[in-house]
C-alpha cells in the first residue's frame, strides 16, 4: 500500500511535529501562550518561517472567532499546509516523439545514483524502455555503481573512463537512445558540491550537445535533495534554482529524517513539482508525490490524539 509505505517513512518527522502538537493540546485553550508554543513546535519540524506565517494566520483566525478551540487546529493546519502546496504535483514528462531525456542533478551524497535506479525501475515496471547515461564521470564509484544498478535491471548504459568528458557521453547516450528507439533516457551528471560555479558550465555544456540532436530536450531536469539535510537541501535547492533549469524534485532519503518539514522551505526557493520521494532502501521504494498523502502523514496524529 502507497500511503502505508508514505506513512512509515514519514514517521520521524510525524513523531516531532505531532509529539508537540498532542501535549499542546492536553487541558489547553486556543490563547496566545498556545501560540506561541505552536511556532515553536512548527519551527522544530523544520518548517522554518513557513511555521510562522500559519501561526500568524491562526492568529487572524482566532481574533475574528473562525477558530475557537485547539481541537479545531490540527484542520487548519492541514488546509494551510496543503494551499502551501498548491500546484507541486506532477508527472513525469513524455516527449511527443521518443526518446524523452531526463537529466538529472544534485550534489555527490544526495542519493542521486540510486534515485536514478530506482526511477528507471518505476519507468520499466510502467512497460518503457529505459537507457542510462552514466555523465558523473569525475567519480568512478558513481559510474561503476550506475553500471551494477543497470546489470541488476536488466537496462542498457552508455559509459565512458572515469574523467571522460560529461558532455561526450552525453553525445554518445542520445545517439544510442536514438538509435535504439527507448522511451526514455536517464542522464546522471557530476555531483560537484553546488558551491563551485563550474558546475552551470558544465549543466550548459552538457544541455548543448543533447539538444544539438534533440532541440526539444532535455525534457526534464530533475534535482535531487537529501531529506535528511533539512535547511541545508533549502540552500541547495536555492543554488541550483539559479544553476541550472530544474523542471522537478526528488525529495530521497525521507525514510531516515525527522526534517520531512523541509519540503516546503524547498518549495519557497525552487517552486517546481516535486514528482518523487524516495521512501525507503529498496529498489521499489520510490513513490509519485501526492500532496494530500504527503501533509496526511506528517500531521497524523497516534495514539488517539486531537487529530
Amino acid at each position: 500500500m502507497v500511503f502505508g509505505k508514505l506513512l512509515s517513512a514519514l514517521k520521524k518527522t510525524r513523531e516531532v511535529l505531532t509529539a508537540g502538537l498532542s501535549r499542546l493540546f492536553h487541558g489547553r485553550k486556543l490563547d496566545e501562550a498556545f501560540l506561541e508554543e505552536l511556532e515553536e513546535v512548527l519551527y522544530n519540524s523544520d518548517l522554518g518561517p513557513l511555521g510562522t506565517a500559519i501561526v500568524d494566520d491562526l492568529k487572524e483566525a482566532w481574533k475574528k472567532k473562525l477558530v475557537k478551540e485547539t481541537e479545531q487546529v490540527p484542520a487548519f493546519l492541514r488546509e494551510r499546509l496543503l494551499e502551501r502546496l498548491a500546484g507541486c504535483e506532477g508527472q513525469i514528462a513524455r516527449a511527443p516523439t521518443a526518446p524523452t531525456v531526463i537529466l538529472v542533478v544534485g550534489v555527490n551524497g544526495a542519493g542521486k545514483t540510486t534515485s536514478i535506479a530506482k526511477l528507471a525501475n518505476h519507468l520499466k515496471k510502467q512497460g518503457h524502455s529505459v537507457l542510462l547515461g552514466a555523465g558523473d564521470t569525475f567519480r568512478a564509484a558513481a559510474v561503476e555503481q550506475l553500471s551494477l544498478w543497470a546489470e541488476r535491471l536488466g537496462l542498457g548504459i552508455v559509459r565512458q573512463a572515469t574523467g571522460a568528458d560529461p558532455a561526450a557521453v552525453a553525445f554518445d547516450a542520445v545517439s544510442a537512445a536514438v538509435a535504439r528507439k527507448v522511451d526514455y533516457l536517464i542522464l546522471d551528471t557530476a555531483g560537484r558540491l553546488h558551491t563551485q560555479k563550474n558546475l552551470m558550465t558544465e549543466l550548459e555544456k552538457i544541455v548543448r550537445v543533447v539538444k544539438k540532436q534533440l532541440p526539444d530536450a532535455p525534457h526534464e531536469t530533475l534535482l535531487v535533495l537529501d531529506g535528511t539535510t533539512g535547511q541545508n537541501a533549502i540552500r541547495q535547492a536555492s543554488e541550483f534554482a539559479r544553476t541550472a533549469p530544474v523542471s522537478g524534485l526528488i525529495l530521497a532519503k525521507m525514510d531516515g529524517t525527522a526534517k520531512g518539514g523541509a519540503l516546503f522551505g524547498i518549495r519557497s526557493v525552487l517552486p517546481v513539482p516535486v514528482k518523487f520521494l524516495g521512501v525507503g532502501e529498496g529498489i521499489d521504494d520510490l513513490e509519485p508525490f501526492v500532496a494530500t498523502d504527503y501533509v496526511d502523514a506528517i500531521l497524523r496524529f497516534e495514539d488517539g490524539a486531537k487529530g
